[in-house]
């Protein structure tokens, strides 16, 4: 490791002076003081509850059964065995980048605070800016693609037992907005947190055991090892195999997105700088085991793949789940546990969008910042930025009414803006070099610089790939809209960054002035 200190080691002996009492910080509060920010959060979490919450986010075989229709029209059983085998190194690229970073700057905002500390400082305060921006967005979209795919999942079990019933999108859109609310709920109490994501955590793994036992066990006939390792399905209209199967990786990438979750926690558990690694890697392995070994034996158990393909239900693995146990009742009690597990899965996105535009704010990095920077000290949340994002989502929940692959649109946008904002701070990385930053306790050397350029590579093929429609002949109904989303997103960055930002924003210079500023006045 190299002698050269990083920036906030430069910074420790200027921000504090004999009028601090630095004895009356513990370790992880002095670490956070010399970073520019003071403890507003209590350290709630414990490593387990951690873990929970990255789980609960990211939920793997979760998100395979949600996004099942993509994957299943791009591929089939081929399509998800494999991308998931591809995505599992993948992610466990994304998650050491993640990882070291998250280790040597343990901070709540995550990957805009480590672009601001990396960058050039000449760009620095830019770059920030647009990763605080485009993490943010990523969060309320992934909220929105877990609100949405829960409440079709709801919908579903509710045509099932009425065939007669015809799913309308103000149907699903009614449901979201229920389970929204639901979750907004659950994260307006701080103590209540890691109770929540233990027993989120273990709903996940009973609720994948139970499915993964009975489907197989109850299904009349069973599918050969051809059809589940081999079977390549291409109903997407695209004539070019090779396409549909880059079309429905979206999947398969849902199924591990969302991996920076346990980062904007950092300010809330002890020992960051090793418990947030341990949750992030953890998530990625947990996510891998149950996503796989869900996937190949709901497959072994399909009796008709047209079926699922066509259900009325709009929901394929509550059809497969039908077909397996012959019974309706039973297909709705292990839907339930599928609905429930989606729940969880958004109570941990509130909190993770909500951490976001808190710790952004306090940055001045959003309009209205000293409304969202503010935390509610009587439950111990920033309740203001839980609302606003909370809010958004809802709104967002009117794009279905518009179309059906709504859904297919906010799940792309949600991968592809995490990844740019993983990237941006990577970049900045390896232009400041790897050997010139200060390393936390888990930093893989020459083995992190190889995932640092994986999880690079990888952004710029998702940003491209990503952008195609997901079937042919193209229409209204059908189209991609992901496009026009970026479109939207940076439009709003750029406008807000010249009429606010350039000017207000609380970069690493203004941040560390601040910090000394009011060290000297106590």
């Amino acid at each position: 490791m190299a002698n050269e200190k990083s920036t906030l080691d430069d910074i420790v002996h200027n921000s504090f002076n004999d009028n601090v009492d630095l004895k009356s910080l513990d370790s992880d509060a002095l670490v956070l003081a010399q970073m520019g920010y003071t403890q507003q959060m209590r350290r709630n979490y414990t490593w387990f509850s951690l873990l929970g919450v990255g789980f609960s986010l990211t939920n793997s075989w979760w998100g395979i059964s949600a996004a099942l229709i993509t994957g299943i029209n791009s591929g089939g059983p081929v399509q998800i065995i494999y991308g998931l085998l591809f995505f599992a190194l993948i992610s466990t690229c994304v998650g050491i980048s993640l990882a070291e970073l998250a280790s040597a700057f343990p901070n709540a905002g995550g990957q805009y605070f480590w672009a601001n500390e990396l960058a050039p400082k000449r760009y620095a305060n830019f770059a920030s800016y647009l990763t605080g921006w485009f993490a943010w967005a990523g969060s309320i979209f992934t909220s929105a693609s877990v609100a949405l795919g829960t409440a079709s999942a709801a919908v579903g079990c509710w045509q099932l037992s009425h065939p007669d019933f015809v799913i309308l999108p103000w149907h699903v859109w009614v449901a979201y907005l229920v389970i929204n609310v639901f979750a907004f709920v659950w994260n307006c109490y701080a103590k209540w947190l890691p109770v929540i994501a233990q027993i989120s955590i273990s709903t996940s793994l009973i609720s994948f055991f139970v499915i993964m036992v009975t489907v197989p066990a109850k299904a009349p006939t069973h599918q050969d090892a051809k059809f589940v390792f081999a079977n390549f399905v291409n109903n997407t209209g695209w004539s070019a195999n090779g396409i549909a199967f880059i079309v429905g990786l979206i999947n398969t990438n849902y199924a591990f997105a969302c991996l920076d979750c346990a980062t904007h926690l950092a300010e809330e558990i002890n020992r960051p700088e090793k418990m947030v690694p341990i949750a992030i890697m953890g998530t990625v392995a947990i996510g891998f085991v149950t996503s796989w070994f869900f996937s190949i034996a709901q497959f072994f158990s399909i009796s008709n793949l047209t079926d699922l393909q066509t259900t009325p239900t709009l929901v394929p693995i509550l059809a497969l789940f039908d077909q397996a146990l012959g019974s309706k009742a039973g297909a709705i009690v292990l839907e339930s546990l599928v609905i429930a597990t989606g729940i969880w899965c958004l109570v941990a996105s509130h909190t993770w969008q909500s951490r976001l535009c808190w710790s952004f704010a306090r940055d001045r990095g959003l309009p209205f910042s000293n409304f969202l920077s503010h935390v509610d000290p009587r439950v111990d949340v920033p309740l203001r930025a839980h609302f606003v994002s909370c809010f958004i989502v809802t709104l967002l929940g009117l794009l279905y009414l518009g179309s059906y692959t709504a859904f297919n649109s906010m799940v792309t946008a949600c991968i592809v803006l995490l990844y740019v904002s993983y990237a941006i701070p990577v970049i900045c990385l390896l232009i400041k070099g790897r050997e010139n930053i200060r390393h936390g306790p888990f930093w893989l050397g020459p083995l992190g610089l190889f995932a640092n350029i994986v999880l690079l590579l990888w952004t710029c093929f998702t940003i491209v790939m990503y952008s195609f429609p997901p079937a042919k002949p193209v229409t209204a109904g059908n189209m991609n809209y992901v496009s026009a989303v970026y479109g939207v997103v940076v439009l709003i960055i750029v406008v807000d960054w010249v009429v606010r930002g350039k000017r207000g924003y609380r970069g690493q210079t203004l941040r560390h002035e601040e910090a000394e500023a009011n060290l000297t006045a106590q």
